[in-house]
């Protein structure tokens, strides 16, 4: 390249950067934010298994959630409400679940337990009581695994999250979701949930006798 070609090109481009610069100038500087965004959900899902936790006898664990929400109902002048739960597709295979997922080493029992719900089936909310433990065995690899669940009282559902490309989610009433769960252990994880639940409503329902 000569030297005239090279000193062209320079001239070219101070003549649009000159030309450019007022349109530049023109353009807030501040970032602008919806305001109806009041969280961002990062889109992608935590994969590969380097950090996973296993017990001391070798078994992977895993931590989900029972997702529920409270739909009030009318009838007869008298209002009520009847518990839904939200439910995931699996992504191998027919049939619904809750969502789950491995616990790393990296986050608490609590903190796994939001972020699986969240990638899996794009909601969040209040973390309640632990519901128990059960120890399965993988359909794919002879892995044993050992699962944690607690209830999640939903407050927030994302309309894209993780794997919305991959799984349907669906609210169900108690008795469909005891028909369509497909894991054994995670029934035995919605019976305990329901017990809970009635248990509460029973003594909520006794102090507003007294």
């Amino acid at each position: 390249m000569t030297g005239f070609s090279v000193s062209l090109i320079v001239s070219n481009l101070s003549n649009v950067a000159s030309y450019l610069s007022p349109i530049f100038e023109t353009i807030p500087s501040t970032k602008v934010v919806p305001a109806q965004i009041e969280k961002v959900v990062s889109l992608v899902s935590r994969t590969g298994r380097d950090l996973q936790r296993y017990d001391n006898s070798g078994y992977r664990q895993v931590v989900g959630c029972v997702p529920y929400r409270y739909k009030k109902q009318q009838a007869n002048g008298v209002e009520s409400k009847e518990i839904e739960l939200l439910l995931i597709s699996a992504q191998k295979g027919k049939g619904m679940l809750f969502p789950k997922g491995g616990w790393e080493i990296d986050e608490s029992m609590e903190e796994a337990a939001l972020r699986e719900t969240i990638e899996e089936a794009g909601v969040t909310g209040e973390l309640e009581e632990r519901l128990g433990k059960w120890q399965y065995k993988s359909k794919r690899q002879s892995v044993i695994h050992e699962g944690y669940m607690f209830a999640l009282r939903v407050d927030q559902e994302y309309e894209r999250w993780p794997e919305a490309e991959t799984r349907q989610r669906r609210w169900v009433g108690l008795d469909e979701a005891r028909e369509v769960c497909q894991n054994w252990w995670m029934r035995e994880a919605l019976e305990a949930f329901v017990n809970l639940k009635c248990k509460a409503e029973e003594v909520e329902i006794e102090a507003d006798d007294v």
